[in-house]
């Protein structure tokens, strides 16, 4: 079945920085694997099913996953789609931004300006360890999502089967933040939305972008940096569904796993290899990078050569390989 928008508290938010500028969502195409090691963290695989807990990326909701989400709850696993705060079903969404009015939009107060990512570590955390009562969980994250998967895997590695990274941030001690791994030399061909961006993302607190623009220019940029291979109508579909407003706390952020607690988990990368947002040559030196922190435990890499950001319209690839993850009895 589907649970959407489990809650827990919130903690107290830490020292804001500037933020990067990223974007991110999920999905993806056919697979390529390589090594995979048995679970010391694993729960009981007997237990019950396993639950998936899929954290979305940034300017997006739980509910992002519901096409991939389906597949997975037909093939028998329980799913828990996340919506952090201030996303999802708690959504804010700028009184200015429904009348289109961009003057207004560039200074109305977002109330996500006090979140960062202690508070989607704790959202995540409550949920995992909810889910973890019942039988194996497999933590999975897109784009900026891998921040938290790194920092509840390193909080709470003993509640997790597996960690899956969606073209995701795996930050490391050399790129310790997702504003380090964007900054980063191999995320130069990325595509950035920082020129549409609207007012000031250090006073909101917030990177707010205008997804219900009708410029021609904004648009093409956004379907290169989401889905380039989309038809049109699908990424109108994509951009209706995306928030406005996302914490730039968040992507400052520290989320390094360390060697004795994330670095015990079995871990896959779903690699895309037309990402226009987080470059693949970005991809492979995170992999590589956790990979040389813990040598004993390396990346399950599976390609999707031909993804872009969003991947493929079709959940069932992206679904076969999460199914595989699953704990079996």
């Amino acid at each position: 079945m589907f649970m959407m928008n489990d809650m827990n508290e919130e903690r107290p938010g830490a020292t804001r920085r500037t933020a990067l500028r990223g974007l991110g969502l999920a999905v993806g195409g056919a697979a390529l694997a390589t090594g995979l090691g048995a679970s010391p963290a694993a729960a009981d695989p007997r237990r019950g099913p396993t639950t998936f807990v899929l954290v979305h990326g940034t300017h997006s909701a739980g509910a992002f996953w519901m096409p991939i989400a389906r597949e997975l709850t037909l093939r028998g696993h329980r799913v828990v789609m996340v919506d952090q705060p201030g996303h999802g079903a708690e959504a804010f969404v700028p009184e200015s931004y429904q009348r289109q009015d961009l003057e207004a939009m560039a200074v109305e107060p977002s109330p996500l300006k006090g979140l960062d990512l202690d508070d989607y570590e704790a959202r995540v955390t409550g949920i995992v360890r909810r889910a973890a009562r019942h039988g194996p969980v497999v933590l999975v994250g897109h784009s900026l999502g891998g921040v938290s998967v790194s920092r509840v895997a390193d909080a709470v590695p003993h509640l997790l089967h597996h960690i899956c990274y969606m073209a995701a941030f795996c930050p490391s001690r050399v790129l310790p933040t997702a504003d380090a791994c964007t900054a980063a030399p191999e995320n130069a061909n990325a595509v950035s939305p920082v020129e549409l961006m609207v007012g000031d993302a250090d006073r909101l607190g917030a990177l707010r972008l205008n997804f219900r623009t009708g410029r021609s220019h904004d648009l093409a940029l956004l379907k290169e940096m989401i889905c380039a291979d989309y038809p049109d109508a699908a990424f109108r579909r994509t951009l209706a569904d995306m928030q406005t407003d996302e914490p730039i706390a968040a992507y400052a952020g520290r989320a390094v796993g360390r060697a004795e607690s994330w670095g015990r988990v079995p871990r896959t990368y779903l690699r895309f290899g037309k990402d226009r947002t987080i470059a693949t040559a970005l991809q492979d030196r995170m992999i590589a990078e956790a990979d040389a922190a813990t040598p004993g435990n390396r990346f399950r890499v599976r390609d999707f050569p031909k993804a872009s950001h969003v991947g493929p319209l079709d959940p069932a690839p992206v679904a076969d390989a999460l199914d595989s993850l699953a704990g079996r009895g």
